[in-house]
């Protein structure tokens, strides 16, 4: 079997610390621009003004209806809990409220969305087998992570043209 030479032409000491150089200001310019996309705050992200809401939600043996609910930060929240069938409750986690409702009564709870993310609602009344997969969602605000995720999935693929995909080198003798 014979050795395989390797196609690349020797480089001087001086285009390699060159070289070197150009990436090393290649990547420090794309994790920049990766921390931008990740941590910088978006322009233009003015939310209206506060507004009271009120949402109807029906609990049924292992379901909200509706399953998730998007408001935006500093509105008033008031959630209408109607139970259709047995004793259920409503917890909202990382607010610290939560309710019951008897089957076919209307419980209501109030509290300011000053919170932005996005929170689960949980039922906090055994009603059943399935009791822990009884969840819902509270969306205060814009998925901001959504449109970051894409920036930086961006950034990688420019990332991993620029830097990873060798240059064609030519012989300046040769010609080839």
């Amino acid at each position: 079997m014979q050795p395989t030479r390797s196609l690349a032409l020797p480089i001087s000491r001086k285009e390699h610390n060159q070289n070197l150089k150009i990436k090393l200001f290649s990547w420090s310019l794309f994790a920049l621009a990766a921390l931008l996309a990740a941590f910088a705050p978006f322009p233009g992200m003015a939310y209206p003004p506060a507004q009271t809401r009120t949402f109807r939600v029906e609990a049924s043996q292992y379901a909200y209806s509706p399953g998730a609910i998007t408001v935006n930060p500093g509105d008033k929240v008031t959630i209408e809990l109607v139970s259709t069938d047995v004793v259920h409750g409503l917890y909202v986690d990382g607010y610290g409220v939560s309710m019951n409702a008897d089957p076919g009564q209307t419980s209501r709870l109030t509290f300011v969305a000053d919170k932005a993310g996005s929170f689960r609602l949980r039922c906090n009344v055994t009603c059943g087998a399935m009791h822990p997969f009884m969840v819902g969602k509270l969306n205060v605000g814009v998925n901001t992570w959504l449109y970051r995720s894409i920036a930086l999935a961006g950034l990688a693929v420019a990332a991993s043209l620029v830097l990873f995909i060798p240059k064609n080198k030519t012989d300046p003798e040769t010609g080839k």
